[in-house]
């Protein structure tokens, strides 16, 4: 018989945003929201705030427990808030504590593991074409942490830098959507609903969602 008692893991990437909530609160309103679809009960909340890629995870360590201890089910937001490395989302795979993810209530352990290849992967990507734009824009001559007009190329450069970041942060989650089937407007309503902002930092509608699916698609074609 499955559970009906959740313990949920919440895991911000900064201290910054730990102190903020930013991103917090979204995870709490998605884990709220699962919880009152499905009738289930909360028996512990844990905060990590830790790198998505660090293996080490202290509060989730105390998760675990807490799920043992109660015969609970691990509840997280997303999957990547519970990691973007592939060894520790098999290492829980294996391990006789069941967790479930808000974004993907029905996926089974094979989904999850690709998943979090995928995000590990994105992950990578990020940060190759980050420092690739970076290195490239001193190449050409342009000396970086100056500001002033000579630097308004650099500058545009690196912001061009930055919203691909952002851009590529957001590929895993809009490709899950697609594997579940969900429609540009069912999309637009799950990224508000999470708290995920659009790439001009505002809510979702139609117009940014179809220039974010335009920016992943060309992004691919050139990488």
């Amino acid at each position: 018989m499955t559970s009906s008692k959740f313990v949920a893991y919440y895991r911000v990437s900064t201290t910054q945003q730990g102190e903020s909530r930013l991103g917090l609160e979204a995870q709490k309103f998605a884990v709220g929201a699962h919880l009152k679809r499905i009738d289930g009960a909360l028996v512990g909340e844990f905060v990590e705030i830790e790198s998505g890629s660090k293996g080490n995870r202290v509060q989730l360590a105390k998760a675990l427990v807490a799920c043992k201890a109660n015969k609970a089910v691990l509840l997280v937001a997303k999957l990547d808030r519970l990691a973007r490395n592939v060894a520790l989302i098999a290492n829980l795979m294996q391990s006789d504590v069941a967790f479930t993810a808000c974004d993907f209530p029905d996926a089974g352990r094979l989904t999850v593991h690709i998943l979090a290849a995928v995000a590990e992967h994105e992950r990578a990507m990020i940060a190759t074409r980050t420092k690739e734009a970076l290195a490239a824009a001193k190449a050409r001559g342009k000396v970086l942490g100056l500001t002033g007009p000579k630097n308004l190329i650099r500058a545009r450069e690196c912001n061009y830098a930055r919203t691909r970041e952002r851009t590529e942060r957001l590929r895993g989650v809009i490709e899950g959507f697609k594997a579940q089937g969900l429609s540009q407007r069912a999309m637009v309503a799950e990224l508000n609903a999470l708290g995920i902002r659009s790439l001009g930092g505002g809510i979702w509608h139609l117009r940014p969602l179809q220039r974010l699916l335009t920016r992943l698609r060309q992004h691919r074609q050139i990488a």
